[in-house]
Order: structure tokens, then sequence, then C-alpha cells
């Protein structure tokens, strides 16, 4: 969705957009508040035509046969994976958000960056997260006092669905925050880069989990993304596809899976 927005916007849209943040940089960009309830919300927005998918799906066949498997979420799973994740939000994500923008020294720029820069800085934050991300993963399920307090909750979700992105331990949760932040911060990008990044990386993480694989999904499109059946291999045999996004860390270490394409 923000490359799609980054290649057809120009460079005045783009200032346009910064025109409108960088007035209130104090309330928002700055707000622990507005920008942890920006994350929450755009989880769940992604994720909302995910659940609506699962709703029509026994009943429209042509949804069927884009399932990666046969098991559909009920509502109240997605009401309660929704509760958990806003909890913990709550106690984890925002002290976090909260001590990083207060030990952080952020300089805002009145120039808003070129759409060639913006993209650049999106890629090398996305690189740098999957790096960050496949070290992080493959350690976690390697050592299994580890897996078991830390990573060992997602994983039950066998059977992957969007909101279960970021269902997972707090402490595993701020772990990832915390690799995006550091992911940011080795770039050096400017701040309109970095809210594209979270929130392509968010967008990421959904499509990654959805059980879906469409034709026009990312990793169909660019065949350097791992994509949802990359990543479902991963949930059901808790070995191999570490890397969330892109395959070059797995086919590097051997450690890539058999992909599984919808039944």
């Amino acid at each position: 969705i923000i490359l799609v927005l980054l290649i057809f916007c120009n460079d005045a849209l783009l200032q346009w957009i910064w025109d409108l943040v960088y007035d209130k940089r104090h309330d928002v960009l700055m707000s622990p508040h507005w920008n942890v309830c920006a994350a929450f919300s755009a989880h769940i927005i992604f994720s909302a035509p995910f659940m609506i998918l699962d709703l029509l799906s026994p009943h429209v066949r042509w949804i069927q046969k884009y399932r990666i498997h046969r098991q559909v979420v009920a509502v109240h799973q997605w009401f309660q994976c929704a509760a958990r994740i806003l909890w913990k939000y709550a106690v984890g994500v925002l002290p976090l958000t909260s001590l990083f923008l207060f030990v952080r020294n952020t300089h805002f720029p009145e120039k808003a960056p070129s759409f060639f820069l913006a993209l650049k800085e999106c890629v090398f934050c996305l690189v740098m997260f999957d790096t960050l991300f496949f070290m992080f993963h493959y350690i976690i399920h390697k050592i299994p006092w580890l897996y078991h307090r830390v990573h060992r909750i997602h994983h039950l979700n066998r059977d992957t669905f969007a909101l279960a992105a970021q269902d997972s331990s707090i402490s595993e949760l701020l772990s990832l925050q915390a690799l995006a932040f550091i992911s940011t911060t080795l770039v050096g990008c400017h701040p309109l880069s970095e809210i594209l990044f979270h929130v392509f990386n968010t967008w990421m993480a959904v499509e990654d989990h959805c059980a879906y694989d469409f034709p026009w999904a990312l990793h169909r499109l660019l065949p350097c993304f791992a994509g949802a059946p990359h990543h479902l291999a991963h949930h059901q045999q808790f070995i191999g596809n570490f890397a969330p996004y892109f395959r070059h860390w797995d086919c590097i270490f051997g450690t890539s899976l058999q992909i599984l394409r919808h039944k």
C-alpha cells in the first residue's frame, strides 16, 4: 500500500502531508499515546478486511480457493485476540514508546523527503528490520527456555490469521517494537519516512499472517518477498523460514521450508 502510494505521489504531495504533521509535531509526533493508538489502529484496520473474508469464506467459493488452510477463525476469536493485543499495548508498548521518545533527540526538518528518498529509506529500514528479526527469531527458536518464555504464545496460533501478527507475549511484542526503533535509528531516515516504514511494516506483518494467497499479494508481484505461504509453513512446522519478509537469509543459512499453497 505504501509502496503504491509512494510511486504515484509526487514531492509536492509528500510535502503537503508533512506540513500537516509538522504543524502539530509536538502534539502528534512526540506523543506516546498518539503513536501507540495509531499503531494499534493501523493493525486493526489492516486486519479487518481479512476478518470479513473469513466471515464470507464458507459461503463464497472464490474466496475459499485462495485460503492456504481450511480453518476459519470465528469472530469471537478475533475479538479475544484484539483484546489481548490492546492490553499488551497498554501495559507494555505504551511505556516503551514513552521511554524511547523521551531519550531520543529527533530533528524535525521543515522540508519533506523526496519520494525517491522516502522510498529508499523505507526499503533500507525494511531490510534492516528483516535482518535483525531473522537473528532474533532464529535465536529464540534455538534456545528452548527462551522460546517458551518469549515466543511460545505466538505459536499457539498454528493456523495463522491476520490479527495474530501481534498476538504474542509482552516481551516479544516489546522486542519487535525495539527492533523497529533500532532499524529506523540505524538508517537515520526522515521522520516522514519513519512513519511510512512503521505503517508498511504493520501491513507486511498482517499480510504474512493472513492465510490467503491472492495473486495480487506482494510476494506474487515481487518474488523477493516471502508472503503468507512462507510464514504459515513456519507456524505449522516450527522450524525454518525465520525471516519475516524476505527470502535471502533463509536461503543463505539453509533454513528455507517447503512453501504451502492454497488447497
